[in-house]
């Protein structure tokens, strides 16, 4: 199968291009589901089609760009992120679909941004060009502003559009810088032309001192973004004044591509800095399962449990990336496809529970839905015990490959994080039993899931079932390319053992005579190993000297020449 990137990457701007053109908001909505759901399309026949058993990039397109900075075009999949453009695609198609069911003020711009976000999410996920990662990089931040700035509430939307801005901007600017000394210094140091291609970079080891500086800065960036502890400053006003649409695929995704860009450029290209800075890495993430899983059992806003659950997650995510081996890479990337599919149907799930507790999202207004709302009910308790990763989910397969990963170095993190497993089921029932059970609320109305809401919940529950039942499917299809992004940082940590000999020629055997034929044949030879002894080397090395016919040291006496004396015998006291 023959997919062209560039279709599935620009069919989404496309079609929000389109409908803030065309007249009609109906046809606003339908291009933007259209572009959404093609892009969806595409994806899957990717995730269908992909060779497993290949190494490298497929679907590969590749366009210099601009020639004198060596910039290219290029995109590509492979087993990193492959299921990473399907989440990004399910998400972004589930939530436009969400949007859809409600009323927007200037909703061609609103469907708009989100088409523009769709593509610019999908652009960072497929670029292999380390200029072309960071430009999309930064340009999905900007549909995600206007979609806040203008969108969310009133009162306190300007003011949290400002703080995301300031600490994504400052990671935007070290990646940018970190970038470019990248190119600048391979080139300069290998004496080659400049490249950003990242298969170029990946051959053209950086020094370590070099290595440790630009790593930092593009670790900054990327804990910035996911959030993590402690550049999660953002978070609480961000998380409350994006509209619930809108961070679905924000918690769902866009801190997914700060992951996966551990395993594109920070492990591949810079292998020394990530083994000198593992521990403090661990130790961030660590931070991050404790911090995140204490407020999320205290606060009592859902979409902020929701949040700093995200923050917890994220932290199982890196401890498993710099575990530094294969099982906790592989761990990481199934959980990073884990998480989103479960954080987007639970953010949908507060909206709907909201709406039946007179608009509010405090769990402490919500409760005694659960009667009325069976359906609605299971469907949330599904997604919750994902959520938690009980035994039987695909959570569950993640978090056991993530500790097991760590368990093998590390076992010290590995102990202190499962505190972060029993964490995430107390905040997580505590949420599901104080929306769903418990008295009614006072102002809650408790009413059935509608048909418009199920096609958005449904199929995403069904693809956590689905998951939860095989997943060893993405497993299976990243296995290579996962395990080779962190070869290089992993044959630093545990050096791989030299190459096993062949086996030793033996020198061949007379059967009638018992004596070795063919070269090397009179002489000696070495019980312990079958082959020749050179004589002269033993008699250097001994001071003996061996008879060629029959490998026996010779008696200095016995040859002809004086027996050595005997030792003089000291009588006793």
């Amino acid at each position: 199968m023959t997919l062209h990137l560039s279709i599935l990457l620009w069919l989404p701007a496309l079609a929000g291009t389109l409908g803030m053109l065309l007249p009609g908001r109906a046809t606003a909505r339908l291009l933007a589901l259209l572009g959404s759901a093609g892009a969806l399309g595409l994806a899957a026949g990717a995730v269908v089609n992909f060779d497993r058993g290949a190494t490298g990039l497929q679907y590969v397109t590749d366009d210099r760009w601009i020639r004198t900075l060596g910039i290219h075009y290029k995109l590509g999949i492979d087993g990193v992120n492959l299921f990473l453009v399907l989440l990004a695609t399910v998400l972004f198609t589930a939530s436009v679909l969400w949007a859809t069911n409600r009323t927007w003020e200037r909703d061609k711009l609103f469907f708009f941004f989100m088409g523009l976000g769709h593509t610019a999410v999908l652009g960072a996920l497929l670029a292999q060009d380390l200029a072309l990662f960071v430009g999309f990089f930064d340009l999905m931040l900007i549909p995600f502003f206007f979609l806040t700035g203008i969108w969310g509430p009133a009162g306190t939307r300007v003011a949290a559009v400002v703080k995301l801005v300031i600490y994504t901007l400052v990671g935007s600017l070290l990646m940018l810088s970190a970038a470019i000394a990248t190119a600048v210094l391979a080139a300069r140091q290998n004496g080659t032309e400049l490249s950003f291609v990242l298969t170029d970079l990946q051959q053209l080891r950086l020094g370590k001192g070099s290595q440790d500086w630009i790593f930092l800065f593009f670790a900054a960036a990327f804990i910035v973004k996911m959030p993590m502890f402690p550049v999660h400053g953002w978070m609480p006003d961000g998380y409350r004044n994006m509209p619930l649409p809108v961070l679905a695929v924000f918690s769902g995704v866009l801190s997914k591509v700060a992951a996966y860009g551990f395993l594109r450029i920070a492990l591949p290209l810079f292998p020394d800095a990530a083994v000198h800075f593992q521990d403090l890495m661990l130790v961030i993430a660590l931070a991050s399962i404790l911090y995140g899983s204490a407020m999320a059992f205290t606060t009592t806003e859902a979409r902020l449990i929701l949040g700093y659950s995200s923050v917890a997650q994220l932290g199982f995510i890196v401890l498993g990336i710099f575990a530094l081996n294969d099982q906790g890479a592989q761990g990481a990337v199934l959980q990073s496809f884990n998480h989103g599919l479960v954080v987007a149907p639970a953010f949908f799930v507060v909206a709907l529970v909201s709406a039946r507790a007179g608009g509010s999202e405090d769990i402490r207004d919500m409760g005694g839905v659960a009667l009325r709302a069976p359906v609605l009910t299971v469907l949330f308790l599904i997604v919750a015990l994902a959520n938690l990763a009980m035994p039987g989910s695909a959570n569950f397969v993640g978090e056991f490959y993530i500790l097991l990963g760590v368990f093998a170095d590390k076992l010290v993190y590995a102990a202190l994080a499962f505190t972060g497993v029993a964490l995430a089921s107390v905040y997580t029932l505590r949420l599901f039993i104080r929306a769903m059970h418990n008295r009614v609320g006072p102002r809650v109305e408790s009413a059935e899931l509608k048909l418009s809401d199920g096609l958005v919940l449904v199929p995403l529950v069904l693809a956590i079932l689905a998951v939860a039942l095989y997943p060893q499917l993405p497993l299976e299809k990243g296995e290579k390319t996962v395990t080779s992004s962190i070869a290089a940082a992993r044959d630093i940590v545990n050096p791989p053992p030299a190459a096993a000999q062949g086996p030793v020629p033996q020198v061949p055997i007379d059967p009638a005579t018992g004596q070795p034929v063919g070269p090397g044949a009179g002489a000696p030879v070495d019980p312990s190993t079958g082959q020749p002894v050179d004589p002269a080397a033993a008699a250097g090395a001994g001071g003996v000297q061996i008879d060629p016919s029959t490998g026996q040291p010779i008696d200095p006496a016995g040859a002809g020449g004086a027996a050595a004396p005997a030792p003089e015998e000291v009588p006793a006291p």
